[in-house]
């Protein structure tokens, strides 16, 4: 029975493996600042569904861009009154696609602190190790609150080598162009102006194009067959019963 049993497992060719991934993730350190103020909640931004608020629709296309991104370590910031950390960088982008599906507006208070939001994605950036690191600062409203400037948060990610890419949202009156604009171009990024939803889904489109993902990292097992291990048994047992049967007939 044991020599049947051996012999069985054997031609069942059992393993090991050791499962190991590509750990050097080659992509970038992103964080999105979402401005989730009051006035996020104003309505009529898409043209084929009016009643869809702008902050619903800019979550709708975050998760579209978060798809797309592969092996980036990405996080979340929101920002209104204050400015906080919704997610970390990790490279679990299904669970933040998740997190942003769960997101309402008006988490973060009324108002608009665009500095303290740049501040709090620096903050979020400085636990990734990629080389390449940026914000896309999304807003539709004026810096009118927190502690920190914008130029001083600025200035903060200049010297850290952090792109910041601002996109506005609904009219160019409605939200501060002029400081957008300089708040990318001193970070050697690209502003942008998203009237309607159909312009921020191609400004995503085209940020993806800047800052393209890395090509999503490969799984390796490590296969090492125990096929020898029970035929050398087999072998051995064989021996044993040859010798056995030799001795009980002398």
């Amino acid at each position: 029975m044991a020599l049947f049993s051996l012999m069985v497992f054997a031609l069942a060719k059992p393993f090991v493996y050791d499962a190991s991934s590509n750990q050097h993730k080659k992509g970038r350190d992103l964080v999105l600042a979402i401005d989730a103020s009051g006035s996020m909640a104003q309505s009529g931004f898409n043209e084929k569904d009016r009643l869809k608020n702008k902050f619903k629709i800019n979550m709708e296309l975050s998760q579209d861009f978060i798809e797309k991104r592969f092996d980036d370590n990405m996080g979340v910031v929101l920002f209104g009154t204050f400015a906080y950390t919704a997610s970390p960088l990790t490279y679990d982008l299904d669970s933040l696609s998740y997190l942003l599906e769960m997101t309402t507006v008006g988490l973060a208070g009324e108002s608009t602190a665009i500095g303290d939001a740049i501040m709090q994605s620096i903050r979020t950036l400085s636990y990734g190790e990629a080389k390449n690191k940026a914000i896309i600062l999304l807003t539709d409203g004026y810096h009118n609150a927190g502690k920190t400037s914008p130029k001083e948060a600025v200035k903060k990610a200049k010297s850290l080598g952090i792109k910041i890419y601002t996109i506005g949202i609904g009219k160019r009156s409605d939200y501060d162009a002029p400081l957008l604009e300089t708040i990318a171009k001193e970070s050697a990024a690209k502003s942008y102006a998203a009237s309607s939803a159909r312009a921020l889904a191609e400004i995503y489109e085209e940020i993806n194009t800047l800052e393209p993902s890395a090509i999503r990292s490969e799984n390796y097992l490590n296969q090492r067959l125990l096929v020898l291990a029970p035929l050398i048994l087999v072998f051995v047992l064989l021996l044993l019963w040859v010798l056995l049967l030799r001795r009980g007939g002398s």
